[in-house]
């Protein structure tokens, strides 16, 4: 081996492994540097929860159904890997989302922004909270704002800011349904931390909130949508990249990491298929509960201890265009957990992304379980199906029978940051970064759950990486 080739043990072959070997490959070339890539993957595809299903003319999205368009990292890696045209926008005439309250669909007002109100006429217009909650609510311009900067629970910072009204029946909903858990549970700081800063900045939220809002254009920069994905689906983008890579990237499908070994910088991976993986850096992606194990002996990892994750499923459900009545006119609906209702949200996939569904089919996808309703992941497919077809006749009065359904169970799938979580990861990253030089710790559970998160902090940690390693040599 020559004294530029550096071997790359990447463990969880997700969208963040794959992303790191994508990274590290470009950035450690770009040094002058043969980096020999390995991705250890326990299950037997490369993906992760990105899967893309083709079925009868649908593309259905089994895992997750698309990115924030504000957060660039995955358009660009779509460029890069040749898909930027693929990419495709929301249909602009379906930009409503309803909440469901007291059993009816209201439509979210006008302006709200992550589900704070920033124009006073819709909100004051909604049905969604009493006038005793709305009067509440402005009292945000009055109170004084928590100048200390401590982290506290996403839910006590909405409530202390808006009431309990506009935390239960619009923004819980809203933010915690990207968690899938329950905000006075998840930290602000680790979630949306932009709120503590423009309360801080500008002594009010829902001033903050109007004065920084701003629209967000799509790869074209002619039209506007807060979502992307791709027209043949996400999994296009894991599908390139995983052809990219295999021309001089190593796979271990069907294998698992035991445990990691590190003496004199090297470390030594024992896999479950009896052999060992020697390698100069190690990335480890894969979610907490399954790299706590790994890094014991290494690092203090009671941080990792503390991220719970949730169980949630998908249940996507196709349609005759012509036993729909209602023409649905926005994206979908959030269901509060004050409501009872087995489904936490739904899409009207077909309405939202026009390239789902042939022209004379509808598709929908329902969401069912959250922290604290995690039971009906592990109940039967019929058992599952009964309770969304009862939930969607009563909510939506849909009297059809599917064509199909299709159910994804994602068990442990949703990480939930604690209150504190930032500066632990932060500790744990810097006692790692002294104890274990060239080991990292990247995924979903630590900076952020959406695909572009996880995009992000896997370029980010590669170039500094490639940077680290240079400079290191120059030093010897």
């Amino acid at each position: 081996m020559t004294s530029s080739a550096r071997r790359i043990a990447i463990i969880g072959g997700g969208i963040t492994g794959m992303s790191a070997a994508f990274y590290l490959r470009k950035y450690f070339r770009e040094q002058e540097l043969s980096p020999q890539i390995t991705i250890v993957e326990q299950s037997g595809s490369l993906g992760g929860k990105v899967h893309t299903l083709h079925k009868d003319g649908f593309v259905i999205e089994k895992g997750p159904d698309s990115y924030l368009a504000r957060k660039t990292a995955m358009t660009e890696l779509a460029q890069e890997v040749g898909l930027g045209d693929d990419l495709v926008t929301t249909n602009p005439n379906a930009k409503k989302t309803y909440i469901l309250h007291d059993g009816q669909l209201h439509p979210m007002p006008s302006g709200l922004v992550l589900g704070i109100p920033t124009e006073l006429r819709p909100f004051m217009e909604s049905d969604l909270i009493s006038m005793d909650g709305k009067i509440r609510a402005l009292e945000d311009f009055l109170l004084p704002a928590k100048m200390d900067g401590k982290d506290e629970s996403l839910g006590d910072f909405i409530e202390r800011r808006l009431g309990k009204e506009v935390l239960e029946n619009v923004t819980e909903p809203l933010l915690a349904g990207i968690y899938a858990g329950d905000t006075r549970k998840l930290s602000l700081q680790a979630t949306f931390p932009q709120f503590g800063t423009v309360e801080r900045e500008y002594g009010s939220l829902i001033k903050g909130m109007n004065t920084g809002r701003k629209p967000v254009e799509t790869h074209t920069g002619t039209k506007k949508s807060t979502f992307y994905t791709f027209k043949n689906g996400l999994q296009s983008l894991t599908d390139r990249l995983e052809q990219q890579l295999a021309t001089d990237v190593a796979f271990k499908l069907s294998t698992g990491a035991e445990s990691i070994r590190y003496e004199n910088g090297l470390y030594t991976i024992a896999l479950s298929d009896g052999t060992t993986l020697e390698a100069e850096h190690v990335v480890v992606t894969v979610p907490a509960f399954a790299a706590a194990p790994l890094l014991q002996g290494h690092v203090d990892t009671a941080a990792l201890d503390q991220i719970n994750y949730v169980s949630v499923a998908n249940v996507v459900m196709a349609f005759d265009r012509k036993d729909i009545e209602t023409e649905y006119d926005g994206s979908g609906f959030l269901v509060p957990r004050k409501e009872g209702r087995t489904i936490t949200a739904c899409t009207w996939t077909s309405t939202k992304w026009l390239h789902t569904s042939p022209d004379d089919r509808v598709l929908m996808r329902f969401y069912v379980g959250r922290d604290g309703q995690e039971q009906i992941v592990d109940e039967s497919d019929e058992q599952i199906t009964a309770k969304v077809l009862h939930d969607m006749r009563e909510l939506m009065g849909i009297q059809a029978t599917p064509l199909f359904t299709e159910i994804t169970r994602l068990r442990r799938s949703m990480p939930q940051y604690p209150v504190g979580h930032l500066d632990d990861i932060s500790a744990l990253r810097s006692e790692l970064s002294t104890e274990r030089p060239g080991m990292l710790l990247l995924g979903a559970g630590y900076d952020g759950v959406g695909l572009p998160d996880c995009i992000r902090t896997a370029r980010d940690a590669a170039q500094l990486e490639a940077q680290r390693t240079v400079s290191l040599r120059v030093l010897k």
